[in-house]
């Protein structure tokens, strides 16, 4: 497949929360805020990257009886470099995730697609599709974030000097006041199935 129809397949075909429901407990969680989202489908989508170009390389070095454990061990090693960065450069963002991104070692999505496509394709192969996959989830996890910040909060992209520093555009007011359900837990899993809802009818009509 080449890397357009590879990007597409992820933001839309085979998009891993619409479609394959993989790592919907970040998506859920960390998706109260726009930058939070944002923060996190950063850091996923370049672990996605990282470790699938590492697999790739590995893999004919791999003994069957150490596969999975040594994947794994890798996966969990980049996660740990990506936390430090983000100590160093954006503490008070790695605060506000807090456990998730460490959590990012034990998502569905990120070792599926390391046992299951990297450890068998090439690196050029690995890296389509886990961009793919990494900016599929990323996008979704960011409109996510949006819809439920500007319902919730009235704001969109608040706190954004918690990823850039000393940002000059601090977010956008839209209202002095919001719907509170949908930054609460109840709000993520009702804003998911509309998201759902609506490619589903989206997808009857093209395929009509």
């Amino acid at each position: 497949m080449s890397t357009h129809g590879r990007l597409a397949a992820g933001l839309w075909r085979d998009n891993p929360g619409l479609v394959q429901w993989l790592g919907l407990c970040p998506l859920l969680a960390v998706s109260g805020t726009a930058v939070n989202a944002l923060g996190l489908g950063i850091a996923t989508l370049a672990l996605l990257c990282a470790s699938a170009v590492l697999v790739s390389v590995a893999r004919h070095t791999l003994a069957d009886e150490i596969h999975l454990p040594i994947i794994v061990l890798m996966i969990a090693s980049l996660v740990t470099c990506t936390e430090l960065l983000f100590m160093a450069y954006a503490p008070a963002l790695e605060r506000s995730l807090g456990v998730f991104i460490p959590l990012i070692a034990a998502n569905s999505m990120v070792i599926a697609s390391a046992t299951q496509v990297s450890a068998r394709r090439s690196v050029a192969s690995s890296l389509r599709h886990a961009a793919g996959t990494g900016l599929g989830f990323a996008l979704l996890l960011l409109a996510l974030g949006v819809v439920r910040e500007l319902l919730g909060e009235g704001t969109v992209f608040a706190n954004l000097h918690l990823l850039t520093g000393s940002a000059p555009f601090s977010g956008l007011r839209v209202a002095d006041s919001g719907w509170i359900l949908a930054v609460l837990p109840p709000g993520a899993f009702f804003i998911l199935g509309l998201a759902l809802a609506v490619k589903h009818r989206l997808d009857r009509r093209w395929r009509a």
